[in-house]
């Protein structure tokens, strides 16, 4: 539960028409949201300009509004509140010299007695639209290492996927290593693997130093890998999917 930053790798694989694969290195902060405001951590700035910057608005209600009563309020219109009275742990990639894209943020929601209850995927795609995707165990058992959790895919994303079929998210911890896997099922056959892992350390000036000075342009970075990799695809001819209207609720 505490702060921590993760040094790790991102893997992408497609599956059907034209197989491609791909890791790059990456880096993610793991905020507790409970203990935000007091988070004083050299070249880290919350809701203020700094090297590195978590800004209440690049999140939730995306209107400056603290994290925290936010995804506390979609847990209690979703009938979840009572259930995840414990912390709520941001799992994102802060603003570099002031960009960010994150194609997903991970809200991991807990009861008192620390056991994970429930997830919250906070998507953008290029188009400058998001949806959340709220994934629990229909029996509301707690989350263990490993177990599978599924959500209907509603929200357009890459232009190389039609808007069907379904993700499957597993989240994992081994000692410091967190790890997320999100798996794209679409009539019976798996068509994309994506895997999202890092070692934690705390979360302090030498870790954002270590950071900067292996990755200090990452979040520009991972446009640039995005439309370079659609690139790729376009010049093999596969199949292009327009973008539908988003989804009328925010959170699936």
């Amino acid at each position: 539960m505490n702060a921590a930053v993760c040094f790790g790798a991102v893997m992408h694989e497609r599956h059907v028409q034209a197989h491609n694969r791909f890791i790059y290195p990456t880096a993610f902060l793991r905020l507790p949201l409970g203990r935000l405001d007091t988070l004083q951590v050299p070249l880290l700035g919350i809701d203020r300009p700094n090297v590195f910057a978590i800004y209440s608005r690049d999140h939730g209600a995306r209107d400056g509004s603290p994290l925290l009563p936010w995804i506390r309020g979609v847990l209690d219109r979703h009938g979840l509140g009572e259930l995840c009275d414990g912390e709520v742990v941001l799992q994102t990639m802060p603003r570099i010299f002031g960009f960010v894209f994150n194609p997903v943020s991970f809200w991991f929601c807990h009861d008192h007695a620390r056991n994970l209850r429930v997830v919250l995927a906070e998507v953008n795609n290029t188009f400058g639209e998001r949806h959340n995707y709220l994934v629990h165990h229909p029996d509301l058992r707690p989350i263990a290492a490993g177990d599978e959790l599924r959500a209907r895919k509603c929200f357009h994303v890459s232009p190389f996927f039609p808007v069907r079929g379904e993700y499957r998210f597993r989240f994992e911890r081994q000692g410091e290593v967190h790890a997320v896997s999100v798996d794209l099922w679409d009539e019976g056959a798996l068509r994309l693997s994506t895997r999202l892992s890092g070692r934690a350390q705390a979360l302090d000036g030498s870790a954002m130093r270590k950071w900067l000075v292996r990755q200090p342009f990452m979040t520009l970075g991972v446009v640039a890998r995005i439309h370079w990799q659609a690139l790729r695809l376009a010049l093999r001819r596969v199949r292009f999917h327009r973008k539908p209207a988003p989804p009328l609720e925010e959170t699936t």
